[in-house]
Formats: structure tokens, sequence, C-alpha cells
């Protein structure tokens, strides 16, 4: 199930005005889903100003993760990850706004929960669940050219050529 928001931007005021309106993907991994966290993160994203263009609840498949996480398929750890990533349905959102890569980043907080700040996502939502495994509720993109790209792999209909 997709649904599309870009129509929509000028609901949100300034974000469809701007000119400097950058693009992030934002996955919710299966712990976030299976936690029943979704709204949750999805209004730290709106309180921040931001707009969705897209949001999709879906199976992450093995070839979708072959292409997003492209520069750790050979890492000793890869394994563990798709078999997270693909432990439960994730839901793919594309955010816009200013500054959004950066300004998502913030608000995710560290990769490592017990890490993250107080006030983060992960911060305030996530554990280390004692198995050695990182589970940290969100993805989001690194880089404006990172996230074009795992824009095109999640949504290739959106993909900015």
């Amino acid at each position: 199930m997709t649904l599309s928001l870009a129509p929509g931007l000028r609901r949100y005021g300034t974000v469809g005005r701007m000119a400097n309106v950058e693009r992030t993907l934002v996955l919710v991994k299966p712990d976030g889903v299976e936690r029943g966290l979704i709204g949750r993160i999805l209004t730290r994203i709106e309180e921040r100003g931001f707009a969705f263009q897209a949001l999709e609840l879906r199976e992450a498949t093995r070839d979708v993760l072959d292409a997003h996480y492209a520069e750790h398929t050979a890492k000793p750890f890869y394994p563990g990850l798709v078999e997270y990533m693909t432990s439960g349905p994730v839901v793919a959102i594309v955010v816009m706004g200013a500054q959004a890569v950066s300004s998502f980043r913030s608000v995710a907080g560290a990769t490592d929960p017990v890490k993250a700040a107080p006030g983060t996502i992960r911060g305030d939502f996530g554990r280390d669940w004692g198995d050695g495994e990182i589970r940290n509720l969100v993805h989001g993109s690194d880089s404006p050219e990172n996230a074009e790209r795992e824009i095109a792999i999640w949504f290739p209909g959106l993909a900015r050529h």
C-alpha cells in the first residue's frame, strides 16, 4: 500500500514554497513497526515541520536491501542486518523540507540507542535488548546524494534523473 502525498504539500505551509527543499528516505524498521511506534515516529517528523511525499508499509526484499546497503554486503554483520530488516514489515517514507537529511538524523539520534540523547527517537524509544544486535527503530539517509539513491531504490517512481 502506497500513500503519495506530494500534491498536498501546499497544505503544509512553507514547505511547498521553500527554494531549498531536500528529500530524505526514512525507514521505520521492523522493531518500530512491531512495537507500535509508527504514529509516534511520524508525529516527531511532522512536528519538525516536514512533509511526506510518499509513505508505504511493505516487506523489505533481499534485492531491495542489497541495493540499499550495497556498501555493506560483504561485511560480517550484513547477514544479521538482512535477517533483522526482513523480520517484519517496514514503513518507507520520503520526507521533504529544508535540510531534511541532517535534521532527520538529529531527530533520530545516535545509531546506538543506548548512546542516543533523550528527546530523540532512538533515545526515547530505543534500548539494548541484550542479544548483541542493534535494533534502532529508524533509518535516515546520511547525505542528500544517498537520499536520492535510496529513494530511487524504495520508490522508483519518485527517482530524480
